[in-house]
């Protein structure tokens, strides 16, 4: 029977007074402890092991200040308080608590959560005049003798704290229970482990410095948050996410408001916070309040390009109309996390205080404010990338302190700058343990994988009954899709089925594999590896859809009138399926077009035999795209865009490496799959939505601000096209007039800056938005949802569970285990949307650091691989935006320099700086010199330079020259023969490793990431063809953000 007591709380109101708040308490006998040594308690849940020596109590304070300490593997056996739990949910805010909670719910950390004021025997009552600190160290150490009194002595007990007090008055008070600073901890449990020693010296020596940057006050105090809250219910002030323009970091910031709390209806647009003085200690990605300030004092957007080192005041003529523009008056919510810095030169760390070691370092995301650090190596770390965390930001201080975590590597090298790409998209994939890979079947030459007889009788054998084919790239191994087709008897139906692999098969909701797949919710593709969201054996083998074997499937089936398209029945379903042609884009289109190919799958066969099942497979490519076509037409006319980006092929050796990927011609055959592949998906997001109609999870498209389109609208004004972009219908048809017949380039750019303003698709619960927000504006469909790749995606996953489980609603049974509510569906569908975008920019920046470490090692004078043809697509106030087709590359150039010359063009198309001016319009800008007038218009062909602008904190950039105003007039431009992405890759990789075993015969200094432990954190050397042929799509696109700040971007399927 629980028992019935009161907490008293003492908290601050909005006027700073002090309000005495009671709350109820039920305290009861049953609590469990969460050990598996205990023969008292239910052994379910995640359960401490029994294998450890001690059990670690950590008290509140080290929770707050020294968590990642805690967060070693090597560190087991941690019993985290509720009273823990709690301070740092106060100290540290709800971003850091949701990370504590990550950990306990992770098998691969050995740490469970103890409630221990629910716990009859462990609740510490406050004393009156104790203070909290003294209250919540005492709560831990009481949970700590319960804790071993309870499991009879079996496991000593260890409590860690920083309150020497504490150490002092509780070490001996208890046999069993041990009382221990966190150093001494370390040093007698731990003195191997150098890393934690380290971190927990910059903390130390961080906590000391909390309160020494002097009290004169450097920024405004943030108000209370109950002042916050009224102020946004009034209308007051305003709630949004801090957005920094990272080509003008020192001064332009913009909130992105919430519509959902915005009760300000006159705001239309962004929010400009101008200044970091006005930022008030905001950080990038920070929620935040802002208040407005007098229209008088509203500011503009800058127009000029900015040369990337440092930055102009912009003159009144080179500014937007006027926005909105505030100033930070709190934080709801900060949003840090690790951050890669670069520490300063030994000259400048000499002129910063030496005797403390306390130097500013210099964040690699120029959007983030430099961070002061304590450290006693900044000699030895000079040049060395380092990862830190922030600890705090007081007001009293112009910058944030913070804490190394640990250190990657010298800054330049290729491993260290690809592991800054991961560590900076919050993105941590290490190898599948040897538990999650226990989970998983076996399929070896002695012990080979076979279809269960079990499964034979629950699903539909489609195997001797249906012709199934894959299309994919060459070289694909994680085939997820396969389909068929045919004439039904009688001829006036068709049957068209879309064959998904099978995953949910193999991976059981709530399994080790399954929670690491939901972490990682995707698989990530860099320039030259990719990390698998699914172990080999499922992503390259038993889940792929692999010609001549059989495989387990989700599939839908149609049956359609052969006229009209008609669907006349829909089946969904488990299958059994063994795909007969395992084919390629290329040869499935020769087959349409009727060339002579080779099948591999034809080539033992006689010649008639052979002749009669390629027409099969013919008659089926063509029946298909038929169908696909007609899909397509459907669509179309309900207003699907057909938007545009630089399209690929691949080049592959006899080993199946990538050679080149190069810009090619789209096939029909690459439609002929995506029209099925969207068609599968709408019907599967209708079943799921009819089935649970507030929890299933969808994908929508929302309309894009109709101010992302001025760009658009601009560019094609200048070459006389009319833009309408009221609906996505109206969109579509203005920009299938829009075409040059001169100069194909021009409607491809316009496609490609369509896309760039669209907003991004996002998966949602249904049961968060009402219907008409189910919308794909994209795609012109009311229902969505991704269930055609659950090899590289969780979304699809989820959908396949939601999908089997409407399936059994369907039959009259109910689903295996319980549906995930709203709430936590839409937590999930968040988690998703977030890693997606991160994947997207991971992949970004890798082919961006390829490139540029690619011109790096070239002359950009000398080589002619550095020179090319691009085309003027933008205008800006003081240079223009130009698109470089030979390297699907998208770039600023900048036609006046610091010195104020502009850049002229001589009689014979090149161009020299001289003194003189710019005047930019609406088609064109225009530079007067000495010399006379140049004109530079949007379309126009031109040749530059490419080379690159090194930095030493931040990442390289391609620097873009004019040098001729007319296009390259050699034999190649005529017919280009572009530069692979994968040949740049591959050349990048054997420069770097070259590079590296020179180092290694100089080294001073040893990389806390060594090769070996690099080849075993990555996962596949090489990328996926699959992805990266769809993918690529979306890779081109986002390139334009970095030409034009902090866009709206994103895929729109």
């Amino acid at each position: 029977m629980p028992r019935r007591t009161d907490r008293v709380l003492v908290l601050k109101n909005s006027r700073g007074r002090n309000v005495r708040v009671v709350r109820e308490l039920y305290l009861r006998g049953d609590i469990p402890c969460g050990s598996s040594v205990c023969t008292q308690c239910p052994q379910d849940g995640k359960l401490l092991s029994g294998e450890v020596t001690h059990y670690l109590f950590p008290d509140a304070g080290v929770v707050v200040d020294y968590l990642e300490i805690l967060e070693f593997p090597e560190i087991q056996g941690i019993v985290f308080t509720q009273t823990a739990c709690q301070a740092l949910q106060h100290c540290k805010g709800r971003r850091q608590y949701n990370h504590l909670r990550s950990l306990l719910k992770d098998p691969c950390h050995d740490c469970v959560l103890f409630t221990n004021e629910f716990q009859e025997f462990s609740y510490c009552p406050r004393e009156k005049g104790e203070s909290q600190e003294t209250w919540q160290t005492r709560c831990v150490y009481r949970a700590a003798v319960w804790y071993h009194d309870h499991l009879a002595g079996v496991k000593p007990v260890v409590m860690i704290t920083e309150d020497q007090t504490a150490v002092d008055q509780y070490s001996s008070l208890h046999s069993g229970v041990y009382v221990l600073s966190v150093q001494d901890y370390l040093q007698s449990f731990w003195p191997a482990l150098q890393a934690s020693h380290e971190i927990y010296s910059a903390i130390r020596q961080a906590v000391k410095e909390k309160a020494s940057d002097g009290p004169e006050r450097q920024y405004a105090e943030h108000l209370a948050a109950e002042v916050l809250e009224a102020g946004i219910k009034s209308g007051r002030y305003i709630k949004g996410t801090l957005h920094v323009n990272k080509h003008r970091a020192q001064n332009e910031a913009f909130i992105r408001i919430d519509g959902s709390t915005n009760k300000n209806t006159d705001l239309s647009s962004d929010i400009m916070v101008f200044g970091r003085r006005s930022r008030n200690r905001a950080v990038h990605g920070d929620v935040v309040v802002v208040e407005l300030l007098p229209r008088s004092e509203w500011r503009g957007k800058s127009t000029s390009l900015s040369d990337g080192q440092r930055e102009e005041k912009d003159e009144e003529g080179n500014q937007s109309q006027p926005l909105p523009t505030g100033c930070v008056v709190g934080i709801l919510q900060r949003n840090w996390r690790d951050y890669v810095v670069t520490l300063p030169p030994r000259e400048e760390t000499r002129s910063q205080t030496r005797t403390s070691q306390r130097i500013l370092v210099t964040p690699w995301d120029q959007r983030i404010p430099k961070i002061r650090i304590s450290t006693h190596q900044a000699e030895a770390l000079e040049d060395h990338r380092v990862v830190v965390r922030i600890d705090l930001w007081e007001k009293t201080s112009l910058y944030p302190n913070g804490h190394i975590v640990r250190v990657l590597g010298q800054a330049g090298e290729l491993e260290t700058e690809v592991q800054t790409i991961l560590i900076e998209n919050c993105i941590h994939v290490p190898p599948f343990t040897e538990a999650q890979l226990r989970e998983m079947p076996v399929n070896s030459p002695e012990r080979p994988w076979a279809v269960d007889p079990s499964q034979v009788a629950l699903r539909r054998d489609l195997r001797g009954s249906h012709l199934v084919f894959s299309i994919d790239p060459p070289g694909c191994e994680d085939v997820d899709d396969a389909l068929s087709v045919q004439v039904l008897p009688g001829g006036d139906t068709l049957e068209l089925g879309v064959h998904i692999a099978d995953v949910t098969h193999f991976v059981a909701e709530g399994s080790l594999t399954d929670q690491a797949a939901r972490a990682r919710t995707t698989t990530y593709y860099l320039a030259d590896r990719r990390y698998d969201m699914l172990p080999a054996v499922l992503s390259a083998d038993l889940c792929s859809l692999l010609g001549g074997v059989d495989r387990y499937a989700m599939s839908v089936m149609w049956e359609l009138d052969a006229h009209s398209l008609a669907v006349q029945k829909v089946w969904f379903g488990r299958t059994l399926i063994c795909s007969s042609y395992q084919l390629h884009y290329e040869l499935a289109q020769m087959i349409l077009d009727g060339e002579e190919v080779e099948v591999p799958e034809l080539a033992g066969l006689g010649p008639e035999e052979r002749d009669t099942k390629l027409a099969q497979l013919k008659q089926a490519l063509e029946l298909l795209t038929h169908i696909a076509r007609r899909l397509c037409t459907q669509r179309e006319r309900g207003g699907a865009l057909q938007l545009e980006s630089m399209e690929v092929h691949a080049q592959l050796d006899q080993e199946k490496n990538i050679t080149a990927l190069l810009p090619s011609k789209p096939l029909e055959i690459h439609e002929t799959v995506a029209q099925c592949m969207i068609y599968a998906n709408h019907w599967v997001a209708c079943k799921i939505h009819e089935s649970f109609p507030q929890h299933a999870l969808l994908r929508h498209h929302p309309p894009p601000r109709q101010d992302f389109f001025n760009q658009l609208i601009d560019t094609a004004k200048g070459k006389g096209f009319s833009i309408d972009t009221r609906s996505n219908k109206a969109l579509a048809a203005s920009l299938d007039c829009a075409v040059d017949p001169q100069d194909p380039l021009v409607n491809k750019l316009l496609r490609i800056m369509a896309t760039q303003a669209m907003s991004n698709a996002q998966y949602f619960s249904t049961g968060t938005c009402s219907p008409d927000q189910y919308y794909h504006y994209g795609l012109a469909l009311d229902r969505y949802t991704h269930f055609t790749s659950p090899i590289r995606r969780y979304a699809d996953t989820v959908v396949h569970r939601l999908l089997t489980a409407a399936i059994n609603l369907e039959k009259g049974e109910g689903p295996c285990k319980a549906l995930n509510s709203n709430k936590e569906l839409q937590e999930m569908a968040q988690h998703i949307n977030n890693k997606s975008r991160a994947a997207q920019q991971v992949q970004k920046s890798s082919m961006e650091l390829f490139q540029c470490l690619y011109f790096k090692e070239k002359d950009s004078q000398t080589d002619p691989r550095c020179v090319a043809d691009a085309v003027i697509y933008a205008i800006r106030a003081n240079g223009v935006l130009v698109f470089v087709p030979q390297y699907c590359l998208k770039g600023a150039m900048n036609l006046k320099n610091r010195e104020g010359q502009v850049l002229t063009v001589k009689p014979d198309g090149s161009c020299e700086w001289q003194s003189g001016s710019v005047q930019r319009y609406l088609d064109h800008i225009s530079t007067t010199s000495s010399s006379g007038t140049s004109t530079f218009k949007l379309f126009d062909h031109i040749t530059v330079r490419i080379s690159v602008q090194s930095s030493r904190c931040h990442s390289d950039s391609l620097h873009l020259d004019m040098i001729s105003s007319k296009p390259r007039l050699s034999p190649e431009t005529q017919n280009p023969q572009p530069y692979g992405r994968s040949q740049l890759i591959q050349e990048v990789v054997h420069l770097a490793k070259e590079a590296s075993h020179q180092a290694q015969e100089k080294a001073t200094y040893t990389s806390k990431l060594s090769s070996e432990e690099e080849e075993e954190f990555r996962q596949t050397r090489t990328p996926n063809l699959y992805t990266l042929l769809q993918d690529l799509r979306e890779l081109s696109l986002l390139d334009l953000s970095a030409c034009e700040g902090e866009g709206s971007l994103g895929t729109m399927t």
